[in-house]
């Protein structure tokens, strides 16, 4: 009996990586108004899971993503946490509007194949 073989995946065609790291930085937004920001971290994580060895800009952009997702939900909790103080609503509402706009950011920089860095986000994933 011989051992199978396995080959690796092949890589991703260009427009088709640069579809998927756009798609890093947006589906968030959408996840998080269908889901209340709860389950905004999920699109990124699943299409870094399967398309980081077919694209080294898919797996730089989703992991970008994703590492600002999981610094969001760190500022939600921090601005629960001081709700009480007033200051949470302050940090709510930056954390919504920062969140628009540096998604934003990321997919124009992501279609045109550039890395994107957010200017706010802890590197949990590297």
């Amino acid at each position: 009996m011989s051992t199978p073989v396995h080959y690796p995946p092949p890589p991703l065609p260009e427009h088709e990586a640069r579809n998927w790291a756009m798609a890093a930085h947006l589906s968030p937004l959408v996840i998080a108004l269908l889901s209340g920001g709860i389950l905004a971290a999920i699109a990124p994580l699943v299409i870094w899971l399967l398309y980081r060895q077919r694209s080294w800009l898919v797996d730089d952009q989703a992991k970008e993503a994703l590492n600002f997702q999981i610094t969001l939900a760190i500022a939600y909790v921090v601005g629960l946490v001081t709700l009480v103080f007033l200051v949470g609503v302050l940090i709510w509402a930056a954390a919504f509007v920062l969140a628009i706009v540096f998604a934003i950011q990321g997919s124009v920089a992501a279609s045109r194949g550039e890395r994107y860095r957010y200017p706010i986000s802890i590197r949990f994933v590297r």
